[in-house]
């Protein structure tokens, strides 16, 4: 995906990004439909990280249409509908009040543990148990159990490791210190190409959110982060000059992250290819903890193919 000049390229919000087996799918459900739903969920297999993408944006159009709720009445020992379904509730429960919260929370997580029986093999249900223990805060006791489970199944799972980092938020149940230490642990431990790598420029994205909401009359963008960040040339080791041929499934998110921290960096030669990468995709965060999200994106794309104009012409 090549930018047009003047930055005038649309930016392309659909939820499913470049997946087109989901948005096709989408289609389906938001005409009540689960055929489109169970087809493409068969179709993902065992392809753990995009199945756990495809069922997160499946259920954010789920949580007020009941085609997740029909399908498992229509087959109820379908690990897929299941799975769905448990993030269909879990997504309902963290947007209901505190009692019927807690109620939706009681029965996703129930059919969470009926998703993990129907299919051993799948991260997915103790996935979004982690997001219930982030929500609703059971304890560090389960946090470690669930955590555990997932990794038998698929150590370096994306979607885990935002959960628990986003645990240790200071915001919800952890501290700074604590949360940047467990991704610069796990980015440290990761085999090269593995998209965790990027885990510690989501904690400097959200320290620098905290900051400035915190701290607002002393911190500012003026003394922002990104200058001289370490991680930085970490993430293009060990994630980025190593990355698979086929993208993750959040592959535009991790890559809005760095083309971020490159571009508040003032690196824009270096953020052009990731730039190129992202194509119309940008998202909301990290560009909206200093801004405007789309008029930064735009602007410091722009500032990046013009960084590269002389040796392109």
């Amino acid at each position: 995906m090549r930018f047009r000049r003047g930055g005038e390229e649309r930016l392309d919000r659909h939820a499913a990004r470049d997946d087109l087996p989901l948005r096709a799918a989408l289609e389906d459900a938001a005409m009540g439909r689960w055929d489109g739903p169970r087809d493409l969920l068969a179709a993902t297999g065992r392809d753990w990280d995009r199945r756990i993408f495809r069922l997160q944006v499946l259920a954010r159009a789920g949580v007020r249409l009941r085609f997740a709720d029909t399908w498992v009445r229509a087959e109820p020992r379908s690990g897929d509908a299941l799975a769905l379904l448990a993030h269909v509730r879990a997504l309902r429960s963290m947007i209901s009040g505190v009692d019927e919260g807690r109620a939706e929370m009681e029965g996703a997580w129930a059919t969470c543990l009926a998703a993990a029986d129907a299919e051993p093999a799948d991260p997915a249900p103790w996935v979004v148990l982690l997001a219930l223990i982030r929500v609703h805060a059971p304890g560090r006791k389960t946090l470690r159990q669930v955590w555990e489970e997932v990794v038998a199944r698929d150590p370096y799972n994306r979607e885990a490791h935002h959960e628990v980092l986003t645990y240790l938020f200071s915001r919800n149940h952890g501290s700074g210190a604590e949360m940047f230490h467990w991704a610069q642990e796990r980015a440290d431990t990761a085999p090269k190409g593995q998209p965790v790598a990027v885990l510690p420029l989501v904690a400097l994205a959200e320290s620098h959110r905290h900051r400035m909401r915190t701290e607002a009359g002393t911190y500012g963008l003026s003394i922002h982060p990104w200058i001289d960040c370490p991680h930085l040339d970490q993430v293009l080791e060990f994630w980025w000059r190593h990355r698979p041929e086929r993208p993750h499934a959040q592959f535009m998110d991790d890559a809005n992250y760095l083309a971020h921290a490159l571009a508040f960096a003032g690196r824009h030669a270096e953020a052009y290819e990731v730039f190129q990468a992202i194509g119309p995709y940008a998202s909301d965060v990290p560009w909206s903890y200093c801004g405007d999200a789309r008029e930064l994106f735009l602007r410091h794309r722009e500032w990046a193919r013009k960084a590269v104009r002389p040796r392109t012409t």
